[in-house]
């Protein structure tokens, strides 16, 4: 009898200490923090209310943003979309992942259908997010947290889905970068069956978003929104259309919108009412969002980002805003490209409406939010990435390091092919066409309208150094010297583009904005009802 009661216990006890351990790690798991990111797509630093518009009106992301830390000096990992979404997934700059532009873009004597008669061949780029790389998704998923993806993917199409690289639950995730159909339904989107016509796809995945925190707010989740908006094809309803058509008359509408960059004409106001009207409806989803939050009883327990992947759209695509008092936007290699919104809400910090000034990037954020999740960093995988957790506990960040973007490519919004290096309050542009150098000092001179490469060239030559030095490191691929360039055709193309482009571009503004603009009898479907 003694032998069985022995048997039993040497039986039992493995069992009783293995459950023991499951419940502990169930625990901590439970005590963990949820994450919601919310990442928009094309939207430009200055595209807010609470980082100086006038114009639009986002008051669920104004009180979010005073609810965390606003970082004044946050960075996209790149000026285009993909590479920039990569850098957040892997903590790795572009040029050491190798997604270098949007995937689909032209590279090579491809570039050469487009008849743009540039004078480089661009590089060739990764079109999948590498398996090898672990995601933060991935990270969290091992760690014991439910992860949900919803919205644009534009990481690879079949075998590298949000799927394939640690989300469990896919809403609208596929290898298309735009809204394919449109913002109302019915869309064309595998992964986001059409469910009512006329539904408006921003706040569908805001719902999706919100359905999935209210079903899963007894486990541990991390939730990536990752919006189509504000991307083009821009579109709105006839009632946000008829509310921003009247406050920018009520600002005044200026006779002239545009100026000439060095290739296309760039936006210089904020006054395209169907674009406003498309930024409102991102907003009115966070807003959907942060009540699931509140409503669940997750408040206090979840920690939210806001950040965009590339800067506002001023020039290609839809022309739709302007990044004044930033140069340029998306496509451009000055701060109007790559300057972003960037805020992080960690309610058990009592943070709120503070700010920083430390140049942050979204490589940041994978070991920023494994830090807060008290999960095990993985520093071999976010190499280009470092913790923000001391800035959001109130501390002094007392490193200084370089950022690094490259962009071996051109794009349709007329940025250069270029690589930049920021350290400090300096930043360096190196240009691939001719090798030439661009320095700004960004405590005095955010615009970038002062190159003080000549009066600095120590400064320019340290700076480069460390740039090239740091490309060859990581094997970054470069553009090549198309020897079928000429010269006579680009000057014909950038005259066409003066003398046709822009006056379009001044029509379209204004048509914009008359009294009696409607685009079509439904309003891009906005107006369509289920049968």
């Amino acid at each position: 009898m003694k032998k069985i009661r022995l048997i039993i216990i040497v039986i039992f006890i493995p069992i009783f200490y293995a459950c023991e351990n499951q419940k502990k790690v169930k625990d901590i798991v439970k005590k963990r923090p949820n994450v919601v990111f919310i990442l928009v797509d094309d939207l430009g630093l200055n595209d807010l209310g609470v980082t100086g518009s006038t114009y639009y009106e986002t008051p669920n992301v104004d009180r979010l943003a005073e609810e965390g830390v606003i970082f004044t000096q946050g960075y996209a990992a790149s000026r285009v979309c993909s590479p920039s979404r990569a850098s957040i997934m892997t903590g790795k700059f572009t040029a050491r992942h190798g997604i270098t532009d949007w995937i689909g873009a032209a590279s090579g004597t491809e570039w050469r259908k487009h008849n743009r008669h540039d004078k480089l061949l661009p590089a060739e780029y990764v079109h999948n997010l590498p398996k090898s790389d672990i995601t933060i998704a991935e990270a969290m998923r091992d760690a014991g947290y439910k992860t949900f993806f919803a919205g644009k993917w534009h990481l690879g199409g079949e075998g590298s889905n949000p799927e394939d690289h640690g989300f469990e639950i896919n809403k609208g995730g596929w290898d298309k970068g735009s809204p394919m159909g449109g913002y109302f339904s019915p869309w064309d989107n595998p992964s986001l069956p059409n469910e009512k016509k006329g539904e408006n796809l921003t706040m569908r995945l805001g719902n999706e978003t919100a359905n999935f925190i209210m079903q899963h707010k007894d486990s541990t989740f991390f939730a990536f929104l990752s919006f189509y908006a504000v991307h083009g094809p821009i579109q709105t309803t006839e009632e946000k259309w008829q509310k921003y058509r009247d406050k920018a008359e009520a600002q005044g509408i200026l006779e002239n919108g545009y100026k000439m960059e060095r290739v296309l004409p760039i936006r210089q106001v904020q006054d395209n009412p169907i674009y406003a009207g498309l930024v409102e409806s991102m907003d009115d989803a966070v807003g959907v969002v942060l009540k699931a939050i509140k409503d669940s009883g997750l408040e206090e327990n979840t920690i939210v980002v806001f950040t965009s992947d590339n800067g506002g759209v001023a020039s290609g695509d839809a022309f739709s805003t302007s990044n004044l008092p930033l140069r340029g936007g998306k496509g451009y290699q000055w701060e109007g490209g790559i300057r972003e919104p960037y805020f992080i809400k960690v309610p058990w910090l009592n943070n709120g409406g503070s700010r920083s000034d430390f140049p942050v990037t979204g490589t940041d954020f994978f070991p920023t939010l494994l830090d807060l999740a008290t999960v095990d960093l993985l520093p071999e995988q976010h190499l280009d990435g470092i913790s923000l957790r001391p800035i959001l506990e109130g501390k002094q960040m007392d490193i200084d390091r370089p950022l690094f973007w490259h962009y071996p490519h051109y794009g349709n919004q007329g940025g250069n092919p270029s690589s930049i290096i920021r350290e400090k309050n300096w930043k360096l542009i190196h240009y691939w066409e001719d090798g030439s150098e661009e320095l700004y000092d960004l405590d005095s001179d955010q615009s970038e309208q002062f190159d003080v490469s000549a009066s600095n060239p120590e400064i320019t030559k340290e700076l480069s150094n460390k740039l090239l030095s740091w490309l060859e490191e990581v094997g970054a691929n470069l553009p090549v010297k198309d020897l079928e360039y000429d010269s006579k055709l680009a000057e014909k193309r950038h005259n066409k583009t003066i003398n046709e482009k822009w006056p379009e571009l001044e029509e379209e503004r204004i048509k914009f904005l008359s009294k009696d603009f409607k685009p079509n009898e439904d309003w891009w479907g906005s107006r369509l009802t289920e049968d």
